[in-house]
């Protein structure tokens, strides 16, 4: 009696079942029957079908080529991002943004975008930044609420040109460099005198490597004033 009123219940339900639903029932049903699943989900009775997806298929069959291009190249925009804001943790953890993992992963993304040479589900962030575009995103991006530094400020090989809006009593230049395929940073941090109108920065690292640079201005209390990318 009670497997013949389950499947007449089951029955009545299908006729209007869509991905997700809610029900009522005497019998409370909880996991998988044929290809339904039931659960509790925030006090509610809910019923859905299982998923389609199979992992083996997605690895091989063709109709997912799209999708698994996609998921490569949002791992590899996640993990350039984790590395150069660990590069930069001690500074942009002062811009007091909590939304700023996303917005650097989005960033991310729009650089590798701008790879014409690399194919698809093989574009990358480094071949990206070596686009005037890619660049021009970069030094755009703002850490929160502190201002951007490189409308002010411009970095011409081993010199940087200051200006007097850009006066601070303390300022850092931190130069990364990128390894994009193996996913690492090395980073040297000097400090700058601005009461330059030009100042020479260090050599740390060879013109031959992907190097980003990081300037910090803080004021008498070491508060963060501005900071950003320079191209």
């Amino acid at each position: 009696m009670l497997k013949f009123c389950f499947s007449v219940f089951i029955g009545i339900f299908e006729a209007n079942f869509d991905d997700m639903a809610t029900y009522e029932s005497l019998i409370k049903i909880r996991g998988a029957v044929g290809d339904l699943v039931f659960y509790n989900l925030n006090g509610k009775n809910v019923v859905r079908k299982k998923s389609g997806f199979n992992k083996a298929a997605f690895k091989k069959n063709p109709s997912y080529e799209k999708v698994r291009q996609n998921s490569s190249e949002f791992g590899h925009c996640s993990k350039i991002g984790k590395v150069i804001r660990k590069s930069l943790d001690p500074y942009i953890r002062a811009a007091g943004d909590p939304l700023l993992y996303q917005k650097f992963a989005k960033l991310m993304t729009e650089i590798k975008d701008l790879d014409m040479v690399s194919e698809r589900g093989q574009r990358n962030v480094e071949n990206g930044l070596k686009t005037e575009a890619g660049k021009k995103l970069l030094t755009a991006f703002r850490f929160g609420e502190k201002k951007n530094i490189a409308d002010t400020i411009k970095i011409q090989g081993q010199a940087l040109s200051l200006d007097k809006e850009n006066k601070a009593d303390n300022a850092v230049m931190i130069t990364i460099k990128l390894d994009s395929e193996n996913y690492t940073t090395e980073y040297a941090e000097e400090t700058i005198v601005t009461d330059l109108q030009e100042v020479r920065i260090e050599k740390h690292f060879s013109e031959d490597d992907l190097l980003l640079y990081f300037l910090v201005l803080m004021n008498e209390n070491h508060e963060i004033t501005q900071m950003g990318f320079l191209g």
